[in-house]
Parts: structure tokens; C-alpha cells; sequence
């Protein structure tokens, strides 16, 4: 005769409200990373949650204090309080109030599920041991915090050093929150700490308000933290305000001011470095808040730069879960990072295979010195870097869209156009930020910007251009003065004669431009990269892709003016997108056949020039499948193909969008043709 209800295996278990059909379970494992904020008089521990829950989902915690005298430990007693309480915690954070100073406190948190009291062995627990200072009795306050400058991701503020204090100031911790998120969680804001009775809070939201509190630390511990003080980072466009043009052009002739009289220590930074010039992070401070970009080549020894500007991260606190792609120096892996008192999250870790040189391993840590100079919303995030153990790694944030030229081909015709200038505006921000630090990308394609799973482009792959492989899937160009460009992308001046400026980064930005409106097509198609130089000496530009409206493709030429010093700048670029973007309706004005004479565009001369018919026409552009359609339809001559449009194809039985775009992309290039005189380009 069967059982009515199948037996638990040893070490699991049913709690008793649990029916005879739901599955055995387990206690949890114990929690982990119990991290401490200690206060004066009291000790706030987070931890993470158990590695395995049991199967179960009603887990809960409860906290023990035990105060301890020599080797012996007892309970601490109705003198010390707990908030939100001791037991049945549902969060994973309790502060503990009341303690005595000098005194030795042991600290237990315990895991439990539904099924802990069956099981035969104790509850599961992390422990913490903590020596209790004295605390003064005179309280060390902060009076007032004030802003010195802001801009659209950081706040610099300042404070005075409080008097009459009888502990020297150790250190000053600044918390700091997104003013809508204060009902939120403690941990979902952010900490600073500073040696200084000032601090740069950066990495935050452009036009976000930020409500920042303070508390100074002594021999005895943290004080407590001031009145919540409210500040704001800048909009974008503040950059179009009069005044503030005009303070940037006097900062302007105070950088290049300072950086004659320090020309020696700005060429080697790590020989004679001012305090009064760099902040914490090692980044020279040119004028009041103004950041400037070091080169971490121009150190003598490129180590110093990687310690400076990149934070070193415990192995133990990353997991590598998966491989995602092949790098310059090894594979690209996604996986979690969890730092102590941080919320876990996925991020990207770049590998550095084994048999490495030291110069290689100095060309991949470089990236890592770069990136950690920069923050901002739209440039993607360095965590840190491991460098003691192997592999040698650098993780950054994970950006679960990958590649946006890639993502754009998955998603062809998914997208509007505002939902395009969106992504457009966020990379010119991006740029905008990067020349302000007088910081030259020299690769800017739409396969090294990145997207997340808001639609967020952020500007990557930094210092990587130096080193192209001769094998790389890229398409590249020696120039005469050696080394490797990506021609499609690259500026007519920087080919020539590498001169790479922000305005040659201005010029790539108009080809990312044109590979976003066109779904990631490919720039010039299948021209030879000598006949893309060619067309470009000649004043030939890319047409504007289907559908594209004529203010973006205007401001795509603009971006390709042979004149380096006619380009717009990022800043023009950025308000030029948020006019756009703030009037919808001229986005439905799209470009027409050409340009007018000062920008005639390229035509696909390599792939269309020596078709006679149209069942060549159809096979150059590998669309032969519909042949017989065209065929039946009349369309007998190339002539006659030029008239063709989009409500023509649907017709034609041409309902994919990618082919739509391809054929449309090839007969508008026809049109161009028949309008030249000599039908060809050279």
C-alpha cells in the first residue's frame, strides 16, 4: 500500500503549516560580509543574505549582543535597544544603541526559515567583534556645509572645521541621496569620505537634486550626522548661458596660463605633484573645479597610474558567471560583484590572458588609468581593477545591450526617431564631458559605445586605439607616420597627418550619427578603404539614410566640413539635439536626394557602376530573390529603378524592413549617379 505523503530525506524537512504535496526543505546558510558603521555610542550592521535560502522564502533574522570581560561573555541586557528590533528582521540591517566605551562587544546574526527549529543543528550565524572607544562628552558637530561649484555630475562643497572640540578631526564622512529616494532604504544612498573640510561628490545625475548630511570623526568614534543640506548638479544646456560662456573662456586662459608656468610637472606628474593642485583622485584641479585629463604614458613608471586612478578589488568579492566576448587581451566575462556594504550587481570583466609581457600587461591597465579619471552618466563605469592574483582583470558596469552597432542591426526599424536622437544626445553628452577634459577619444565608432537596459549609450573601449591588430575585423589604414586608424571613422587631418583634436572626435560622431539612423549599416558600404579617402579628398560625403530626418543629416555634414575649426563643437551638438528633441515635429521633415552642391554625396560606386541591367543591379546588392517580382512588375531597365519608393516595394512583396532600407539605401545612391556628370565618381 503507497504512502500518502513521501518521506523527507535526512536534514530536510516540512514546517508544520506546510502541506503533505509542497517539497522538503532546509534551514539556510548562514549570513555573510557583516559590514559595520560604528557611531559614537552605537554600531549599525548590514550583511548579505544567506548563499542558499533553504528552498524556503519566509527567511527572517534576528540579532544578539553579548558584551564580553576578559574571556568571558554574557547577554547585554535591557541597557541596549534595537531598531527596527532584535528579532523577525525582514531587511538585512539593525543598529544597535546604548553601548558602554571601553567595552568588548560580540555580535550574532542569525538566518532563519520556516524549518530552522526542526532541524537538529543550530541556527545558522555570521559573528562580528567589535572593542568599543570612548565616546566624548562633548558631541563633535559640523555647523554648516555650502556648495563651492556644481556642474551636471558633480557637487564640490565645503564646510568649516568645528572649534572647541577635544579630539583632533580625524576624518569627515558625507552621506548623500537623490532627494526622492530618502524614504528608500539607508543603503541606497552614498558616502564620501574626506581628510579636508572640502569633498567632490561626482558620478551623479545631471539636474538632479541631492540632499547631503555630515559628521566629523575622532578618537571616540563618528558624531552625528548634520541636518540634511539640499543642492542641485546643472542641466545640459547650462552651457548656452551667457555668463557662464564667459567664465569658461576666462577658466580657459587661466588653464593655458598655468600650463605654461607648470609645463615640467604637467609633463611628468609623478615627479613633483602640489597638493594645492590635485584632489583625491590625483586629478589636477586647473582653475576652480575644472578637471583635466592626465595621460597615464607620461609617467615614468605607468604602475603609479594605474594606483592613482583605479581602485583595487578583493577577488573574493567577484564571481565570473559567463564569457560574452573575445577583447584585445583576453576574454570579456560578465559576472557579480559584491562589494561589503554595497548591493550586489552584474558587471563586465575584462581578462588579461596568460603569457602576457609586462608591456602588454601596461597597455591593458592603461584603459583602467584612463577610465577612472572620467564620471558621468553616458561614459561607461569603472568598479576597479584586480591586479593581485590571475587573471589580471578590469571590471566595469554591465551594459546588458552590448555594442550599439550591433544592438541597432537586431532592432532594425524598432526604434523612432526620438527614441534615436535619445541615444545620439547621450553619446554628444558623453563626448561633451570628454573634451571639457581635454581628453581625445580617437576611436569613436557605434562599436564602442555601449547600451544598457534603459536605452542609455555610454562612450567606451578607452586607449584601445592604440593598439589595433593587424587582423582586427575593423577595417584600417597605415598612415605614412605608422600605426593603425580605423578609416571609416576617422577625420581627413588625423589620416593624413594624425592630428587628433576633439574636432577630429566631432568628425567620427557624424559617422556614429549616420550608423545610428541607419540601423548599423555599414559606412561606405563595401568601398575599398583607398576609395573612401579618395571620395573624402574629393568633398563626396555619405547620403542620408532612409527616413532620416533632414535636420539630423544636416548636422551630420556639419559634423564632415573639411575645416576642422568649422566643425561644431560637442557642446553645439548637445543643444543642437535638445532643440530637437524639445520640438518633435521637425523630426517628420526627412532628408531629400541630395544635399546641394557644396555636399554632393558618395555614391556606391564599387557595387553599382558597372550594372547594365536590373538582374545585375539586384545581384550586386544580393537581393536577387526578388528578381522575377521586379521583372513582372515592368522595372526592365536601371532607369527606370530610380523612381521607385517605399509604397513601390511594399507592392514588390518587399515586406522586411532591412531589405526595404537596403534596396531604398542603393536606389537613392542610382539617383545621385544618373545626376553626375560623368555618371561615376572618379
Amino acid at each position: 500500500m503507497g504512502a500518502a505523503a513521501c518521506v523527507c530525506r535526512p536534514e530536510y524537512h516540512r514546517a508544520p503549516t506546510d502541506t503533505l504535496d509542497m517539497p522538503c526543505t532546509r534551514p539556510p546558510s548562514p549570513p555573510h560580509s557583516l559590514f559595520p558603521q560604528i557611531n559614537d555610542t552605537s554600531v549599525t550592521l548590514e550583511w548579505s543574505e544567506p548563499v542558499d535560502s533553504g528552498g524556503r522564502s519566509d527567511l527572517s533574522y534576528s540579532v544578539e549582543c553579548r558584551v564580553c570581560v576578559t574571556s568571558s561573555c554574557s547577554p547585554c541586557g535591557d541597557g541596549v535597544s534595537y531598531r527596527p528590533a532584535q528579532q523577525g528582521l525582514s531587511g538585512r540591517s539593525v543598529s544597535v544603541w546604548g553601548l558602554r566605551p571601553h567595552t568588548a562587544y560580540t555580535f550574532t546574526v542569525t538566518a532563519l526559515n520556516g524549518v530552522s527549529l526542526l532541524s537538529g543543528q543550530g541556527p545558522a550565524s555570521g559573528e562580528y567583534q567589535h572593542h568599543h572607544r570612548a565616546s566624548t562628552v562633548f558631541p563633535v558637530l559640523v555647523p554648516w556645509i555650502k556648495e563651492s561649484t556644481a556642474t551636471e555630475s558633480s557637487l564640490t562643497l565645503h564646510w568649516p572645521i568645528p572649534k572647541h572640540t577635544h579630539y583632533n578631526i580625524l576624518q569627515y564622512q558625507l552621506r548623500y541621496c537623490e532627494k526622492q529616494e530618502r524614504s528608500a532604504e539607508e543603503h541606497s544612498c552614498r558616502y564620501k569620505e574626506s581628510v579636508n573640510n572640502q569633498a567632490v561628490l561626482s558620478d551623479l545625475r545631471r539636474a538632479t537634486q541631492y540632499e547631503v548630511q555630515i559628521r566629523a570623526r575622532t578618537q571616540s568614534g563618528y558624531s552625528v550626522f548634520s541636518q540634511a543640506k539640499s543642492f542641485r548638479t546643472l542641466p545640459d544646456d547650462v552651457s548656452s548661458s551667457p555668463l557662464l560662456v564667459t567664465g569658461i573662456l576666462v577658466a580657459v586662459g587661466m588653464i593655458l596660463l598655468i600650463a605654461v608656468i607648470s609645463l615640467p610637472s604637467l609633463l611628468h606628474p609623478n615627479r613633483l605633484k602640489d597638493p594645492e593642485l590635485s584632489d583625491k583622485n590625483g586629478q589636477y584641479l586647473m582653475g576652480q573645479g575644472v578637471k583635466v585629463y592626465i595621460d597615464p604614458f607620461t609617467y615614468e613608471d605607468p604602475n603609479e597610474a594605474v594606483r592613482e586612478f583605479a581602485k583595487e578589488i578583493d577577488v573574493s568579492c567577484v564571481k565570473i558567471e559567463e564569457v560574452i566576448g573575445a577583447g584585445e587581451f583576453g576574454e570579456v566575462c560578465r559576472g557579480r560583484l559584491r562589494v561589503p556594504g554595497k548591493k550586489e550587481n552584474y558587471v563586465a570583466i575584462k581578462t588579461l590572458k596568460g603569457g602576457y609581457t609586462d608591456k602588454q600587461r601596461r597597455d591593458f591597465l592603461s584603459e583602467a588609468s584612463i577610465m577612472g579619471q572620467f564620471h558621468h552618466p553616458n561614459i561607461i563605469h569603472l568598479e576597479g581593477i584586480i591586479t593581485a592574483s590571475c587573471p589580471v582583470m578590469i571590471i566595469t558596469e554591465f551594459m546588458e545591450n552590448g555594442a550599439l552597432d550591433s544592438f541597432l542591426r537586431l532592432n532594425d526599424g524598432q526604434f523612432t526617431p526620438i527614441q534615436l536622437v535619445g541615444m545620439l544626445r547621450g553619446i554628444a553628452s558623453g563626448m561633451k564631458y570628454l573634451s571639457e577634459m581635454s581628453y581625445v577619444h580617437r576611436d569613436l565608432a557605434a562599436r564602442n559605445i555601449l547600451v544598457n537596459s534603459n536605452l542609455v549609450c555610454k562612450v567606451s573601449d578607452f586607449g584601445l586605439s592604440r593598439f589595433l591588430q593587424e587582423n582586427s575585423s575593423d577595417p584600417t589604414y597605415t598612415s605614412s607616420l605608422g600605426g593603425k586608424i580605423p578609416i571609416r571613422w576617422t577625420a581627413p587631418e588625423a589620416i593624413a597627418f594624425r592630428k587628433f583634436t576633439s574636432a577630429s572626435d566631432v568628425w567620427s560622431y557624424g559617422i556614429v550619427m549616420w550608423e545610428v539612423m541607419s540601423f548599423g549599416e555599414r559606412p561606405y558600404w563595401d568601398m575599398s578603404n583607398q576609395d573612401v579617402i579618395n571620395a573624402i579628398e574629393q568633398d563626396y560625403r555619405l547620403p542620408p539614410p532612409p527616413e532620416c530626418p533632414s535636420h539630423l543629416h544636416q548636422l551630420m555634414l556639419d559634423c564632415w566640413q573639411k575645416e576642422r575649426t568649422a566643425r561644431p563643437r560637442f557642446a553645439n551638438i548637445v543643444s543642437a539635439l535638445d532643440k530637437l528633441i524639445r520640438n518633435p515635429a521637425s523630426l517628420k521633415i526627412t532628408a531629400h536626394d541630395g544635399a546641394g552642391p557644396s555636399h554632393p554625396l558618395l555614391d556606391q560606386r564599387s557595387a553599382l557602376s558597372s550594372c547594365s541591367s536590373v538582374t545585375e543591379w539586384l545581384r550586386a546588392i544580393k537581393m536577387e530573390r526578388y528578381e522575377e517580382s521586379f521583372i513582372q512588375a515592368g522595372y526592365t531597365s536601371i532607369q527606370l529603378l530610380t523612381h521607385i519608393n517605399a509604397e513601390d516595394l511594399l507592392r514588390l512583396g518587399v515586406t522586411l524592413a532591412g531589405h526595404q532600407k537596403k534596396i531604398l539605401s542603393s536606389i537613392q545612391a542610382l539617383r545621385i549617379q544618373n545626376k553626375s556628370p560623368n555618371n561615376i565618381l572618379y
